[in-house]
């Protein structure tokens, strides 16, 4: 006879076993991701959307926590820390890690374009259907860390910057002490006999405010209001080469990446290609509000950029290519890429978004 005590038994220590087998099966997984950025700027509200996506395409199974600057290491250390595992994920610009492989620079901000013609939408179908992403994903081997990058919100193009007085020329523009981004960016102006000055975004405006610096850019409306620039300078110059395309990327620990299930692998790829498109969108929209607020209530006056800023930042961001591709063989081999990307596309790019610039012009002049 059966002892149905001992079936009962038997039927709940079997389920139990099951349930904590399913519960170790769908353990929550916790990506902390630290940024270079505090958690007001919007790169971290656009971080946290994408966050949300990745934790509503996996019912919740992986979540992404996001950690502001310093929160464990400090922002230079950002990638060694991810590659350690001591922080699961980190958040920066690729091109802060050019000096572990020269090529971050030409997927963070391939300088004036990769000298090309890429803008920041040309650039992403290079990326996704140019064989970009093949390249970005042997980047970091090349680089030497153990990590799994995620493209997710391209910038750009970003301003010139802020200026005193008009310049009317490059012979007015060497005349000042001007705050320009490190590494490739800030070299082709040094090298076109610009003084630039590298630092970091919250001491721009204090170096502003002392002299030590006359001039300055950092990104787009937006950002460059929150830091208060139009507290100091009121002429400001849209059109710049120097970062055409800047993208700002998530970078996971390889263990942690590889620990994860398909599925939560397979929420991360959507999430990111989502983020993509919803961070231009986002940014498009922002940098128009606060373009229309300076102007209209800090007394902002847009200038046109003087002529010959073009053909000789040019020259020197070509010059600069090459040079690093003539020392590298991967930097050269993801130039080339973009170079034979740029022969097919910008052409019809190009084309296309003279009539879009002067279809949007003819109705921003009618605005002033």
């Amino acid at each position: 006879m059966f002892d149905l005590k001992k079936v009962a038994k038997g039927a709940a220590i079997t389920a139990a076993g099951l349930s904590i087998m399913a519960s170790a099966a769908f353990a929550e997984k916790v990506l902390r991701i630290q940024s270079v950025l505090p958690t007001t700027a919007d790169e971290v509200v656009m971080l946290n959307a994408f966050g949300d996506d990745v934790a509503a395409l996996t019912n919740g199974s992986l979540k992404i926590e996001v950690l502001p600057a310093g929160a464990v290491v400090g922002s230079r250390d950002i990638m060694d820390a991810v590659d350690a595992g001591l922080v699961e994920g980190g958040f920066a610009w690729t091109h802060y890690w050019g000096g572990k492989h020269p090529a971050a620079n030409l997927f963070g901000a391939p300088i004036a374009g990769a000298g090309v013609g890429l803008d920041n939408i040309a650039f992403l179908s290079w990326f996704q259907y140019g064989g970009g992403k093949e390249l970005y994903d042997r980047l970091w081997d090349e680089m030497g860390v153990n990590v799994k990058g995620f493209m997710l919100q391209p910038v750009g193009p970003e301003a010139l910057g802020w200026f005193p007085e008009p310049i009317e020329s490059m012979d007015d523009f060497r005349k000042l002490r001007f705050r320009a981004p490190p590494g490739m960016v800030g070299a082709a102006y040094t090298d076109i006999g610009v003084a630039a000055v590298a630092m970091g975004g919250g001491d721009i405006l204090p170096a502003l405010e002392k002299g030590t610096i006359d001039a300055a850019e950092w990104c787009c409306p937006k950002p460059d209001s929150v830091f208060g620039f139009q507290k100091v300078l009121k002429h400001y110059y849209l059109q710049g080469l120097h970062q055409v395309v800047v993208n700002a990327d998530m970078y996971v620990n390889g263990d942690f990446y590889n620990g994860l299930s398909d599925l939560e692998k397979k929420a991360l790829e959507v999430a990111a290609n989502a983020s993509l498109s919803k961070s231009m969108s986002y940014r498009i929209y922002e940098n128009g509000k606060a373009l229309k607020d300076l102007t209209e209530n800090h007394g902002v006056i847009l200038e046109d950029t003087p002529s010959d800023y073009f053909s000789e930042y040019m020259g020197a961001a070509k010059k600069l290519l090459q040079a690093a591709s003539d020392e590298n063989e991967f930097f050269a081999e993801v130039w080339q890429s973009q170079k034979d990307f740029a022969d097919i596309a910008v052409p019809f790019w190009a084309g296309a978004q003279a009539s879009n610039a002067g279809l949007g012009k003819a109705h921003a002049d009618t605005l002033k």
